[in-house]
């Protein structure tokens, strides 16, 4: 597509178009689209689909508030396949907010991180269900997930078994079988979910 010959606007170009391509893979990953990515970075719509075409560089700043809204290391824009990848740091309550395809009513889903390599897709998320949480099994998704219980009682099915889950609980199990929270006993519910599942 670009022919650098030793050329630096070339150069330049090449690696605007690259990183802004990773930026919408990773987005388009999540199911968050352009504007609520930039809503979370702070910058606007039109500014963010220019980075993700390669229109044009954003500053480091402005790279590093995407980076922060992804939950991700400004260094994964950058890095070389092979490079050793940083840790995510994420403070309270910062959590990427998600609204997963199939997810019920009232399920606040905060994003904590995103593996970027590898053959699979490793997604840690803090969940919050209150009064208003819609209860019943409908989740059914590809993979194996992990929760475990850090606030509230709550009852949770995975296929024909109930399983009563209170803090301190975890719950490990084939994800591509009908399941979900069914009764919340004890509000706030909040649970930590790790999802992985294969890129293939």
């Amino acid at each position: 597509m670009f022919e650098h010959h030793g050329d630096p606007t070339a150069r330049s170009n090449a690696l605007e178009v690259e990183v802004g391509a990773r930026i919408r893979k990773l987005r388009k990953s999540l199911g968050v689209t352009v504007s609520e990515l930039a809503q979370s970075a702070s910058i606007s719509a039109g500014m963010l689909s220019r980075i993700e075409n390669g229109y044009t560089s954003g500053s480091l700043s402005t790279l590093q508030r995407i980076a922060a809204a992804l939950n991700i290391p400004i260094a994964s824009f950058f890095a070389e396949v092979g490079q050793k990848r940083d840790a995510t740091y994420v403070k309270a309550g910062q959590g990427l907010g998600i609204e997963r395809r199939g997810s019920s009513q009232g399920h606040i889903y905060q994003l904590l991180g995103h593996q970027l390599r590898g053959e699979f897709a490793v997604d840690p998320y803090l969940i919050t269900l209150d009064a208003g949480s819609v209860t019943h099994p409908v989740f059914k998704h590809e993979g194996v997930e992990f929760i475990y219980m850090l606030e509230g009682v709550m009852v949770y099915q995975h296929g024909a078994q109930d399983y009563d889950l209170c803090s301190g609980d975890s719950l490990f199990f084939d994800s591509d079988t009908m399941h979900g929270p069914i009764e919340l006993k004890e509000l706030p519910v909040r649970f930590l979910s790790v999802i992985v599942s294969s890129k293939g």
